[in-house]
């Protein structure tokens, strides 16, 4: 989702297009005939692999096992699962790059491969059933360059690009469709597991509220109405729920936030996590806690939550995020990791048997964000 700028969280990712060389694991002996995907570069751009990182589990972190490391180096993030299991979406900026780019591979680290452009800054991959085709934001119509970073003399701030838009493409990246033409910023799309409904957020209305289409753009509906950042929205796995973080300031805040976003720029210093039924209605909060709570997804049967925040750092300016899990209801809450730094984008497979998340942990220079595979227990 619209990457928080992980800058302020850790430090983390500035991702971006291709630099570099990577043994990208097993080829396509060890693919799966019944699932097709993209076409395999034939030199990886960075190094991906599935190598043991259970060292790198701390002790109360219970519910993680057989932890797999597979990037190495670079910043690497929002990687999510295809329907199937069997190829993963994620972007990433190699060491030498500058922004963004998505790509995709196999959850053993084979196969990888750049899907977008190789222009602009991307965000939010996503598989559609039978792993054929993949969304995803960009703003390379916009221009080939990465776009500024935003401009930090007003505090920490995020910059919520104009030139974003929400595509359709074959799997290798061919066939380039864009679905969104509205003025201004469209991003953060995400889709249901049948396939057909693309949930996103936009400033077409003069704020940052959630929408949900069709795939092919049509059906536009609006699911938020108040005033703030409504964004980073997830469908639950049976398609009837929706997940969210959210900031709703009021006063002086929101006479900020108007301002900001006037410039194209968002304060992202306070967000708590929602969660609305698919068509927008009973929308109810579940944390309150003050600090920045974002990248939540649900468990696979619907009851549960997992996200990042930094709910339990000294201050809300030490970037310290660990991931949590909370009921629907907004209760039981439970810390799930603890290594300090950044853990965050978590996101269960098809039975809820693996977490996919990104992390700060193990990395071999400061602040580098890597992905990380593990067998999940209850």
């Amino acid at each position: 989702m619209n990457r928080l700028r992980y800058g302020w969280m850790a430090g983390l990712v500035a991702v971006a297009a291709c630099g570099g060389q990577a043994d990208g694991g097993d080829t396509a002996e060890a693919q799966s005939e019944a699932s097709s995907g993209p076409e395999v570069v034939a030199e990886a751009p960075f190094r991906t692999s599935s190598e043991p990182a259970d060292h790198l589990v701390l002790e109360d972190e219970g519910h993680l096992a057989s932890l797999k490391q597979i990037t190495f180096g670079g910043q690497n993030a929002e990687a999510y699962w295809s329907t199937d299991d069997e190829w993963i979406v994620f972007q990433a900026t190699p060491r030498e790059a500058t922004c963004d780019q998505q790509f995709t591979m196999r959850p053993d680290g084979s196969d990888l491969s750049l899907v977008s452009t190789g222009t602009g800054r991307t965000t939010c991959g996503y598989f559609f059933p039978g792993n054929e085709k993949i969304l995803y934001g960009s703003t390379h119509l916009g221009s080939d360059e990465c776009p500024p970073e935003a401009d930090r003399s007003q505090g920490y701030v995020w910059a919520l690009y104009q030139d974003y838009d929400i595509f359709v493409a074959d799997a290798d990246g061919a066939n380039l469709v864009q679905i969104t033409d509205e003025p201004g910023y469209d991003a953060e799309g995400t889709m249901s597991r049948d396939g057909e409904w693309v949930v996103f957020t936009s400033a077409r209305d003069g704020d940052l509220e959630i929408y949900k289409m069709r795939t092919d753009g049509s059906e536009l509906t609006r699911l938020t109405d108040a005033p703030g950042y409504d964004g980073g929205p997830f469908f639950s796995y049976d398609g009837t729920k929706i997940v969210y973080r959210a900031s709703h300031p009021e006063g002086d805040e929101l006479t900020d936030y108007q301002r900001l976003l006037a410039q194209g720029l968002i304060r992202p210093s306070q967000l708590d996590i929602f969660v609305m039924d698919a068509d927008g209605s009973n929308k109810r909060q579940l944390t309150d806690n003050g600090r920045a709570n974002f990248g939540p997804y649900f468990f696979p049967d619907g009851e549960r939550i997992i996200f990042s925040s930094n709910m339990d750092a000294e201050s809300p300016r030490v970037p310290d995020f660990d991931l949590y899990a909370i009921n629907v209801d907004g209760t039981g809450l439970e810390r799930i990791t603890y290594a300090g730094d950044f853990d965050g984008f978590p996101m269960f497979n098809s039975d809820g048997t693996k977490l996919i998340f990104a992390s700060n942990r193990g990395n071999e220079l400061p602040r580098e964000t890597n992905l990380f595979i593990a067998d999940w227990v209850d």
